[in-house]
């Protein structure tokens, strides 16, 4: 990329009205990888001027037409997995087979909305008069913002668009700073598909570029994937304004139960894929851990000796399991919360946070490494270490002694509720965790990560409003009106409203 990179509005690459620039950097090696024009409000008003103006034609074509430009898209994802997996693992740090699985999901997501797209919509419902039909149908909002972060940066921007798209809204796309690279590579697809001018556009940048987006008022939908703090500003901003809707996912302090019940080897299997997949920077990663006492110390010996081990190394490498943080602010963060964590009084077990030269790839010191760090505290402590999201491999491990309903009362003693598993052989405890467990996601016997795209991806509490992904993100994406029809000549009222009209000639 010898010149910045530019926005993409209205069907065409054009220069920011701005002059700011700022680059990718791999956040392995902090290689810069390119160079992208920073976007401003004024970019952001001409991306929903043209996303307007693109939305009565959009919208008049049927659900099939408007996906056939989607299966373009799916078949470049499929062609370039391989090439965009790797160009998603050097931007944002992901080991190579994640980096290749992101691009998968994206491509699942695709061919699930595109797919849909011949489904029956809307819903016939019985009406109470033999004369009448009464049914359902959906009408796509208008103009949607999709907000997306860096650590899916192909996989969430589909999961958005693909249905927004579909359902015959427009989009405007605010990609994550970190991850402008990806976004790029996206927009270049919408456009070899030869979508309609208007109905996709990108703007690259920052916080303000998002926020422009949110308080633009002809954008009727914002979607929204990352931070807690940002979410519920833009669920403030937009919940008491009529016609304009806020889809937030956001963070968890997310666990996994493990019960006097559970396999072993299932159960150190799981906290280790929810713990340090990703290096923790997933919003479903686990950082509470919370083990029954029958079994605690063999858990402990085991998942203490995987921590110790596991294999922090060059993300491009298919040996690695763990590759760096996202960036330099992130990093500090993380080593913040290990500190705090020791002056909250906690028991170390596995401190990883200073990683020795030998185990920092050669050419890559100036990457944002750092391994598990791993502690027990008690489950009942005030302490924010075991309460506040940390967004790394920050992992507590809690153990209790009495039945799941104990269990389930530490599970949800958090004002996150986002993800969370249950490993155990004994299908009431799984029962009991499934009907009392504040989660959106839920999971037996397995990580507490892995999400499919046909299922709802959401949280509750603090977490957000349950949206995003498949049959829910439509009814995020679209309104539904109501129709009764009348097939008689006359008229007749259901509830035995009496239909006659009277006046005073009578």
């Amino acid at each position: 990329m010898s010149e910045p990179s530019q926005q993409y509005i209205g069907g065409q690459w054009v220069s920011s009205t701005g002059s700011e620039t700022f680059e990718s950097e791999n956040p392995a090696t902090g290689e810069a990888l390119g160079e992208f024009q920073k976007g401003t409000s004024a970019d952001v008003d001409r991306a929903v001027d043209a996303a307007d103006g693109a939305f009565e034609e959009w919208r008049s074509l049927s659900r099939v037409q408007r996906a056939e430009y989607l299966w373009d898209v799916y078949h470049e994802l499929r062609e370039r997995t391989d090439e965009l997996g790797e160009v998603v693992t050097k931007e944002c740090g992901k080991e190579i087979s994640e980096g290749r699985a992101d691009v998968v999901e994206a491509a699942h997501m695709v061919e699930w909305a595109a797919g849909d797209a011949r489904h029956p919509k809307g819903d016939i419902v019985p009406s109470e008069i033999p004369a009448k039909d009464a049914y359902m149908r959906r009408k796509p909002r208008g103009v949607t913002g999709c907000i997306t972060p860096w650590n899916f940066p192909v996989a969430i921007p589909y999961w958005h668009m693909a249905i927004a798209l579909v359902e015959g809204n427009t989009v405007v796309f605010k990609p994550a700073e970190q991850t402008p690279w990806c976004a790029q590579i996206i927009a270049e697809m919408f456009d070899d598909a030869g979508i309609p001018d208007g109905v996709f556009n990108m703007v690259q940048g920052f916080g303000d570029a998002g926020n422009a987006i949110v308080e633009h008022d002809d954008v009727k939908t914002v979607m929204f994937t990352g931070s807690a703090e940002v979410g519920h500003l833009i669920q403030d901003t937009l919940g008491g304004v009529a016609g304009r809707r806020a889809v937030c996912e956001m963070g968890g302090k997310n666990a996994v139960v493990i019960t006097e019940e559970a396999d072993l080897d299932i159960a150190v299997h799981s906290a280790v894929m929810s713990a340090f997949k990703t290096t923790g920077q997933r919003c479903v990663s686990a950082e509470r851990l919370i083990v029954h006492t029958d079994i605690y110390d063999e858990f402990k010996r085991q998942f203490v000796e995987v921590a110790n081990d596991v294999a922090v190394d060059d993300p491009l490498d298919e040996e690695t399991f763990m590759g760096p943080l996202i960036e330099a602010e992130h990093h500090e963060k993380v080593k913040g919360y290990n500190h705090l964590a020791r002056e909250e009084g906690v028991n170390v077990l596995v401190d990883r946070t200073d990683l020795a030269a030998d185990e920092i790839p050669d050419g890559h010191e100036d990457g944002h490494w750092i391994g598990p760090f791993v502690y027990e505290a008690h489950p009942d402590a005030d302490l924010r270490c075991i309460h506040e999201e940390v967004f790394g491999p920050h992992v507590a491990l809690l153990e209790y002694d009495g039945d799941i309903e104990r269990a389930v009362a530490i599970q949800n003693d958090t004002e996150y509720g986002l993800a969370g598993a249950i490993v155990s052989e004994d299908y009431r405890q799984i029962h009991y965790y499934r009907d009392h467990a504040e989660v959106g996601l839920a999971y037996g016997n397995l990580p507490c990560i892995g999400a499919e795209v046909q299922l709802p991806f959401g949280g509750v509490k603090k977490s957000g409003n349950g949206y995003p992904s498949a049959r829910e993100a439509i009814e995020a994406v679209t309104d539904r009106t109501a129709w009764t029809l009348n097939n008689s000549k006359d008229i007749e009222m259901a509830q035995g409203l009496s239909a006659e009209i009277k006046t005073t000639d009578e």
